[in-house]
């Protein structure tokens, strides 16, 4: 006897699904660590039951975020440089980066206690981020957009500084410019 052929995913349980992440990322970047799922799911429009089958823990939602917003930095290298120069793709990928950052303020408790058991792959991520990373670098070189002598580890470094530098200085240190600085930096000296 063959088992049955798992059933397509229903089109309302993909958007519910998509808004609880959504709702869920944006809950988490504020400064409230201990937003409810019961919050998160009154926010998403959906009721308890709906968040719970789709995430039966807060553990197992924290995790769901963390990998889409992920995918996502992942993605959005490659679709920024289909659309734009590797520089102005670089750019435009460092303002996605720092909204990934934001958004572990309200589920970092969460993430590293993941992390420590062993339920985040941390270092895969960071795999995953330093080949978007170089990814532009690579189109930068070859287009000669981009210096060719700094390495993805060094762009992602100068990332987590600039975003912890201007998350503890306030409103004084404004993230944009330090980007537009960094970027400024990477340019080859003859296109600064």
């Amino acid at each position: 006897m063959s088992s049955p052929e798992p059933q397509p995913t229903r089109a309302d349980a993909v958007r519910n699904r998509e808004q609880l992440l959504t709702v869920a990322a944006r809950a988490f970047a504020g400064t409230d660590a201990d937003t409810s799922m019961r919050a998160i799911a009154r926010q998403a429009g959906v009721g308890i039951g709906t968040l719970y089958r789709h995430f039966p823990t807060r553990e197992s939602l924290v995790e769901a975020v963390y990998r889409d917003q992920v995918a996502g930095l992942v993605n959005g290298a490659q679709q920024f440089l289909a659309e734009v120069s590797p520089a102005e793709a670089l750019r435009r990928w460092m303002d996605l980066f720092g909204a990934w950052i934001a958004t572990k303020g309200g589920m970092l408790d969460t993430m590293l206690a993941m992390i420590e058991s062993g339920d985040l792959a941390h270092a895969r991520t960071r795999d995953d981020i330093l080949t978007a990373i170089t990814a532009m670098l690579d189109a930068g070189r070859t287009s000669g957009d981009l210096r060719a002598d700094v390495s993805a580890e060094e762009v992602a470094a100068v990332l987590i500084g600039i975003f912890t530098v201007a998350h503890q200085s306030g409103p004084a240190v404004r993230t944009d410019r330090l980007l537009d600085i960094l970027l400024d930096g990477l340019r080859p000296a003859s296109r600064r």
